[in-house]
């Protein structure tokens, strides 16, 4: 059985992308704000929803970047549908994981980082937002949107 989820990378005015920080496995890692897709939810919806409950930001999905699947004994089969947003509404602030209780939120914290400090974070997922991602993106207009390259 494939479990699905979404990841949703959003770059602001200054070339920045959003990230968020989670808790796991006793460590903590960087990663675009996401998560599981839910019964009779489509995986764009659910990346609307994961992104207001992480971030409490209002996005437009622009359209989808990457399809990664997982085939692993620990961790069982899995997809992430990666998106391309833009930012629509809201004011970025920590939100909460609904399938946590209040005292044991994996969420610990968000920013906006450069190309280059990418570089500097120890862990990220997935790691080809240091990269791959800038390679595949260029600005339309001079600085206005973000597009993948055709």
């Amino acid at each position: 059985m494939w479990n699905g989820g979404v990841r949703v990378i959003l770059i602001n005015e200054d070339d920045k992308i959003l990230l968020v920080k989670q808790h796991h496995e006793d460590r903590d890692i960087w990663m675009v704000p996401g998560g599981s897709i839910e019964e009779g939810e489509n995986s764009q919806d659910a990346a609307i929803r994961e992104v207001m409950e992480e971030t409490g930001l209002i996005v437009h999905i622009e359209r989808m970047l990457w399809h990664v699947e997982e085939v692993s004994e620990k961790r069982g089969q899995r997809f992430v549908n990666f998106f391309l947003g833009t930012i629509i509404g809201g004011q970025p602030e920590l939100g909460m994981d609904p399938e946590f209780g209040e005292d044991d939120q994996v969420l610990e914290d968000l920013r906006f980082f450069s190309r280059e400090e990418l570089d500097e974070i120890e862990h990220i997922y997935p790691d080809y937002l240091r990269d791959e991602l800038w390679d595949e993106l260029t600005i339309e207009g001079g600085r206005d949107v973000f597009r993948i390259r055709e």
